[in-house]
Formats: C-alpha cells, sequence, structure tokens
C-alpha cells in the first residue's frame, strides 16, 4: 500500500518523511489540494531505479540486435578482439 502524505504533512513533517523514504527506500506520494503531485524518495533509490532503467535500456538494444540479426557468434567476436590486441 503507498505511502500518502498532503504537502503540509511533507512541510510540517519533512525529517519524518525523510526518515521513512530513508528505512523504506519507496516513495512517498505528495498530494496537494487532494490531488496526486509529486513522489519523493531518496537518493538512493531514485539512483537505483535510474540504474535499473539504463540496465533495461541496456538489455532491449541487446535484444533488438538479435532480433535484427546484428549480432555475431561469440568465437567470431573474441578472435576479432585477440586479433587487435595482439597489434
Amino acid at each position: 500500500m503507498p505511502t500518502i502524505k498532503s504537502s503540509a504533512e511533507l512541510r510540517n513533517n519533512y525529517n519524518e518523511i525523510s526518515t521513512f523514504c530513508h528505512n523504506y527506500s519507496e516513495p512517498v506520494f505528495i498530494t496537494k489540494n487532494g490531488k496526486g503531485d509529486l513522489a519523493v524518495m531518496s537518493i538512493e533509490a531514485y539512483e537505483e531505479l535510474t540504474s535499473r532503467f539504463e540496465l533495461y535500456g541496456l538489455l532491449k538494444e541487446g535484444l533488438d540486435d538479435v532480433a535484427s540479426g546484428s549480432t555475431k557468434p561469440f568465437s567470431e567476436a573474441m578472435n576479432e578482439i585477440r586479433s587487435r590486441r595482439k597489434r
């Protein structure tokens, strides 16, 4: 169940909300005039989330390369790498 707080609670209880975000590594949703406005999370949780998005993007690129046939067999790629190192 998501944690939802009002903007007034954020203003009045910042330290409590900050502690919650750090202890539970999940966002707190902030409402303004009864409607969703912001998601607040710790820097660590944010960095983990963005790292996952980056990884998913790289995996998708790889899967797209496989689907389009833009790949080489492992042995061929390794032979190319070894030949470059010998130069």
